[in-house]
C-alpha cells in the first residue's frame, strides 16, 4: 500500500538547522511532484516547498526562500527537506506529499514535529 513515512523532526534552537526525509513506497515516485508543507496550531496547512516529478524544478515559499531546499532523489524513493537558519515561527508539523496531477492522486504522510526554540 501507499506510505511516506517523514523523520528528522525535533526540537532546534533558532538559527539551527534540521534534515527532514520522506520515504516513499507503493507508487511509482519517480512519476510523483514531492512537496513538503507545513501546519503550525490554529493555522491552516501550507506549502513550503516543491520539487516536479524528475527532481529539477523547485519552488519555494517566501518566508523559506535561500533557508530550505528540497531535493528527490528517485533511485532511492527519497525527498528530503534541508532547513537552515530556523526561526521560532518555522515551529510546525511537517507533512510530505505526493502528487501526480494526471492520475488525480494524492497522498500524505503523518507528519513530522519541528520545534525552533530557545
Amino acid at each position: 500500500q501507499v506510505q511516506l513515512v517523514e523523520s528528522g523532526g525535533g526540537l532546534v534552537q533558532p538559527g539551527g538547522s534540521l534534515r527532514l526525509s520522506c520515504a516513499a513506497s507503493g507508487f511509482p515516485f519517480s512519476m510523483y511532484a514531492m512537496s513538503w508543507h507545513r501546519q503550525a496550531p490554529g493555522r491552516s496547512r501550507e506549502l513550503v516547498a516543491r520539487v516536479e516529478s524528475g527532481g529539477g524544478r523547485t519552488t519555494y515559499a517566501d518566508s523559506v526562500k535561500g533557508r530550505f531546499t528540497i531535493s528527490k532523489d528517485n533511485a532511492k524513493k527519497m525527498v528530503y527537506l534541508e532547513m537552515n537558519s530556523l526561526k521560532p515561527e518555522d515551529t510546525a508539523v511537517y507533512y510530505c506529499n505526493a502528487r501526480n496531477y494526471g492520475y488525480g492522486t494524492d497522498y500524505w504522510g503523518q507528519g513530522t514535529q519541528v520545534t525552533v526554540s530557545s
